[in-house]
């Protein structure tokens, strides 16, 4: 809040443990990001692994950056035959219904409060850490190509909130800001909003290069002016300029991870951006 409208947070997605999004950044720029960000992937589904809670704890604990986590949260793709694969893309998945998974007593149900559980002692594990996640579950609902979105708005917004209740009440969790982000083609923002008691932050993604002011007008339109709006996904950075000019006031932008830092954005660009004063990098955060 003390940053926002005024300066710009960096931000990170990064991709395995190798941190070879670090490279990159800091070859470019002797600096790196603020903040960076994480997927709970890796720990459901045929994965299973903490290595990016690990990478996490470290990165808040020994560098002090921030850290935001989304999820791609991988379902059995036929929820009668779960363990013929998992996937989280819409197109993928036969059988696991959105409208089922914010039913008691069905299957879906029953997969979404393990998985849903399965998290939360993860996070329950940065908690006693002291990390504080930057929250974006059920990312890019609006756009429909992700199974939680594909129930449509009204069962989006149950299954926003159920994960909210299990967190916050059954689990008492309190390490989470809870971060809502929209796609970049999705419509009629206010119909996925699931209230204000739920979101901390909103924000979307796009990966057109500029500042994407009008994504910005659109969040800003939903949840006013009061919570901070965030720029979650993008393949080329905004230059300084370009926000500026557009009066679009993301509280931070994250790239990316792996090919789409370096396919869209220039040494010389990166240097430029990372040097500015309107731009929060790691060495600027203060002690939280």
């Amino acid at each position: 809040r003390s940053v926002y409208g005024k300066q710009v947070i960096t931000c990170q997605q990064m991709m395995g443990n190798e941190c070879y999004e670090d490279l990159v950044f800091y070859n470019a720029t002797n600096d790196l990001t603020a903040m960076k960000g994480y997927d709970f992937i890796f720990c459901t589904g045929s994965y299973h692994s903490d290595d990016m809670i690990d990478e996490a704890i470290e990165w808040s604990k020994e560098s002090g950056g921030l850290c935001a986590f989304t999820w791609h949260w991988n379902v059995p793709k036929d929820i009668d035959n779960p363990e013929g694969g998992y996937a989280f893309y819409t197109s993928e998945i036969t059988n696991f219904s959105q409208v089922n998974a914010v039913t008691p007593g069905t299957k879906e149900y029953e997969t979404v409060i393990h998985d849903i559980d399965l998290i939360a002692t993860k996070i329950q594990r940065m908690e006693s850490e002291g990390v504080t996640i930057l929250f974006r579950p059920l990312h890019e609902a609006s756009g429909a190509w992700f199974w939680w979105g594909k129930g449509g708005s009204e069962n989006f917004k149950k299954l926003w909130q159920l994960m909210y209740d299990r967190y916050t009440n059954y689990w008492e969790l309190d390490n989470l800001i809870w971060v809502l982000g929209y796609s970049s083609n999705g419509k009629d923002y206010d119909k996925w909003y699931p209230g204000d008691e739920y979101v901390d932050i909103a924000g979307a993604d796009s990966y057109n290069d500029g500042a994407n002011e009008k994504l910005y007008e659109k969040t800003v339109k939903v949840v006013g002016e009061k919570r901070p709006v965030a720029f979650h996904e993008c393949g080329k950075i905004p230059t300084v300029d370009e926000l500026k000019k557009a009066n679009a006031k993301w509280v931070w932008f994250m790239t990316w991870h792996t090919e789409y830092i370096t396919d869209h954005n220039d040494t010389k660009t990166l240097k430029d951006i990372y040097n500015s004063d309107y731009v929060i990098t790691l060495d600027e955060l203060p002690k939280l």
